[in-house]
């Protein structure tokens, strides 16, 4: 039966796959600490801190665009995930010699412009390895892989700063290791798969190419950014699990808890989506998120949190790799980077001016309405989901 239900994922989305779930090893073991690591050791105050974060993430987001772009006119999915994935791990030992703030920024600037550069050639690069049938299927254990890593990273830190003595340049360089393994991975074992090249290469961006791309897809940017509007900072969900009463010690692992949630549900989910169709699943997500949101706005006790933050991880394993497969199954395949790389800018812009009005609510009003305010914009982004794509995709699978 276990033959059976991996049977059709091809050896390549596993690869990619655990080039992922290195990679997020690497990368949480210093997200974790790189706040307390800023504050605590180099002086750095919030506001640089946020500064460090809204100018690395806002980069990503617009090299995710020209990334995808690229991959599509040269058909070199493979080459551009390489040089992303080799440019973050080659930065990392920026953060174990910093004695700035503004070494880190190069560091943390150089490792989210390498994760630009990956993000839409990686996602492409699953879907041209795989049949529309199975796409959910794919997606889901790409990112069930990558979740492991993204919990294991936390984990790991914690263990060599408790054994160190809180050794912040330890662990920065024990991170470099695993992102080494991604890209030797990424570079020996994968194979790209051959597609017959057009006798004159398509500009992605001419009209007509953005135009081919389709309205279901247009929609579904709509959808997204609409959706992500609402979905800011995880930080202001472990500020308010701080304010319920969850101690300061135990409030990184509601991630942990998050996590895996997020790895337990994200391939069941995209294998189911592959048999009865995506629409009702990422609609299920979209509400569960709504709901989990409500109950951060009302949440007054402990226990309650712990609840919230696994209702969290499931909505994300019910709704990204899903969205994904959505996205690639809707696209013509020579256009799938510029497709994932547009849909990422609008989600990287949305997340961004989410954070900003949810920092605002908090200030202004209270943490209720920043919470309900998600949670109302996830419920207007499944209306528009349900009125626009009903139709057209309750039969596809």
């Amino acid at each position: 039966m276990k033959n059976q239900i991996f049977q059709n994922i091809s050896r390549n989305v596993w690869i990619l796959g655990f080039v992922s779930l290195l990679t997020d090893v690497s990368t949480k073991m210093i997200d974790s600490i790189l706040p307390l690591f800023l504050v605590s050791t180099l002086g750095a105050n919030l506001l640089t801190v946020g500064l460090i974060e809204g100018i690395a993430e806002s980069t990503a987001s617009i090299l995710k665009v020209l990334s995808g772009i690229l991959s599509d006119y040269f058909r070199q999915r493979k080459q551009l995930a390489v040089v992303g994935y080799g440019l973050s791990t080659l930065v990392k030992p920026l953060f174990a010699i910093a004695t700035s703030p503004a070494w880190v920024l190069i560091a943390r600037f150089g490792d989210r412009v390498g994760k630009g550069i990956r993000v839409a050639p990686r996602d492409a690069l699953v879907a041209d390895m795989t049949d529309k049938a199975h796409l959910g299927a794919a997606y889901g254990l790409r990112q069930s892989l990558d979740t492991i890593g993204a919990f294991t990273g936390p984990i790991v830190a914690f263990i060599l700063m408790s054994l160190s003595g809180q050794n912040f340049q330890l662990v920065f360089w024990v991170a470099v290791v695993p992102g080494i393994f991604a890209v030797v991975l990424l570079a020996v074992f994968i194979q790209e798969p051959k597609t017959e090249f057009e006798a004159r290469q398509k500009n992605p961006l001419h009209r007509d190419s953005l135009k081919s791309l389709g309205k279901e897809y247009w929609m579904l940017v709509a959808v997204a950014l609409l959706f992500n509007l609402g979905n800011s900072s995880d930080a202001f969900l472990l500020l308010q699990a701080q304010q319920v009463g969850v101690s300061t010690a135990l409030v990184p692992l509601t991630i942990v808890v998050m996590n895996i949630t997020y790895f337990v549900s994200a391939y069941p989910a995209g294998l189911l989506s592959d048999r009865i169709g995506r629409l009702g699943l990422l609609v299920s997500g979209f509400l569960v998120y709504a709901l989990t949101y409500l109950g951060f706005a009302f949440t007054s006790s402990p226990w309650q949190v712990w609840v919230l933050f696994a209702l969290y991880g499931l909505y994300q394993g019910m709704s990204k790799g899903i969205l994904s497969a959505m996205i690639a199954q809707t696209v013509p395949s020579s256009l799938r980077g510029t497709a994932f790389g547009f849909i990422n800018l609008a989600i990287g812009v949305a997340l961004l001016v989410a954070s900003i009005l949810a920092g605002s609510l908090w200030e202004s009003l209270s943490p209720k309405a920043a919470f309900m305010t998600g949670s109302i914009f996830a419920v207007v982004a499944t209306g528009l989901l349900l009125g626009s794509r009903s139709s057209s995709l309750s039969t596809q699978k």
